[in-house]
């Protein structure tokens, strides 16, 4: 398989895994939304207004984490999978002697063709040590030496 390919195909992974994020925060937020307005005021108007109030609550937070995935959904996208460079960046796929990273956003593991990919931000604990490294350099996590062998 080549390294393009890998690229995209993580790329396309990360988008899919951000968009079901995306889905299930603007459900959530018609959900909270819409049982806020159908709430009728009952006779005990405290425990109304401490439900409505628990639900804007709610709004809010969700509405706040969508805004955070948006942008992260944003920032992936402008990541060119036909882009090669020297140096671990925003976009690298990084294989070391202790795992692969897709230098993106966090999610986690990744499977592509039986290899795990871990999707990983540059501010994340080992993003900010692989941060403009090159092949052969190595760095210390964890107590372990971990060696740069390929950077797509």
């Amino acid at each position: 398989m080549n390294e393009t390919n890998i690229k995209k195909q993580l790329l396309n992974e990360v988008i899919k895994l951000l968009d079901g994020k995306i889905s299930v925060l603007q459900e959530a937020i018609k959900s909270a939304k819409e049982s806020r307005d159908a709430d009728s005021k009952s006779s005990v108007g405290d425990k109304y207004e401490t439900s409505r109030a628990m639900m804007h609550i709610e709004i809010d937070k969700n509405e706040t984490q969508l805004r955070n995935i948006l942008k992260q959904r944003n920032e992936v996208q402008k990541i060119k999978t036909n882009h090669l460079s020297d140096n671990v960046e925003f976009g690298s796929v990084v294989y070391t002697s202790n795992g692969n990273y897709f230098i993106s956003v966090a999610l986690g593991k990744i499977a592509i063709d039986n290899n795990a990919f871990y999707s990983i931000s540059l501010v994340s604990p080992i993003g900010i040590l692989l941060n403009t490294r090159r092949v052969g350099d190595d760095i210390m996590f964890q107590g372990k030496n971990i060696t740069i062998k390929n950077i797509i």
